[in-house]
């Protein structure tokens, strides 16, 4: 049963893409060279760039279709998104980062789930600190922590572990895979990196100039790793 549905088409300039494919939960990698179009595309299913032509749905919930007008907004689809930097407020403690997405949501305090979180990501011990005190694992680590917070039906991942050197992400790499396991959260994992997915993902989309070019498991990434 897909958790994910998606046909689209969109042009940006002289960038054309089209993609069509199903998910069925797990992580979903988005692979490809840069330019492939993999930002592209999980702007749109996040909302912030409308397809030009087609159907997005999520569990079941039709997030955008152009025959029938509807496109759903951002703050409504209950999608979280981690950008490759991060994109924490440098005002706030970790504390309040981690709260902003609840509070955004509308969702009454949840003391069980907050734990269950700062457990899994191992970040209790950064919650009075602000994120220029942080690494770049931590500050990512942080980052999804808060998009878990908004409770989720999808977790948007693009290219999480691309700003971070080699030491950063050999830390981060194993709390993404206890996400993985533990977090019972569908993932659209992007990222240009085979060996990175290939420990992370259960389901691979290869993306090339705006097309897909293959949906299956892991082993499209086999080449790419020779």
């Amino acid at each position: 049963m897909s958790v994910l549905a998606l046909d689209v088409e969109k042009r940006l300039g002289d960038f054309f893409i089209r993609a069509c494919f199903d998910s069925e939960g797990g992580v979903t990698a988005l692979f490809g060279s840069s330019g492939a179009g993999k930002t592209t595309l999980v702007n749109m299913i996040a909302g912030l760039i409308a397809p030009d032509r087609g159907r997005i749905v999520l569990d079941h919930i039709t997030l955008f279709d152009s025959s029938s007008g509807t496109n759903v907004p951002v703050h409504r689809r209950r999608i979280g998104y981690v950008f490759q930097e991060g994109r924490l407020f440098p005002h706030l403690t970790v504390a309040g980062n981690l709260d902003y997405g609840r509070r955004m949501c509308a969702l009454a305090p949840d003391p069980i789930e907050l734990e269950r979180i700062v457990s899994l990501l191992d970040i209790g011990h950064l919650l009075d600190r602000r994120p220029a005190k942080l690494s770049g694992g931590e500050r990512q680590r942080v980052a999804v922590g808060r998009a878990l917070l908004m409770r989720p039906r999808l977790l948007l991942l693009d290219e999480p572990l691309a700003s971070l050197d080699e030491a950063r992400k050999r830390e981060i790499l194993p709390y993404l895979e206890r996400l993985r396991d533990e977090a019972r959260v569908p993932m659209v994992y992007v990222s240009h990196n085979a060996a990175e997915l290939a420990r992370l993902a259960t389901s691979v989309v290869w993306l090339d100039a705006g097309a897909v070019r293959a949906v299956g498991g892991v082993e499209l990434l086999k080449e790419k790793l020779l």
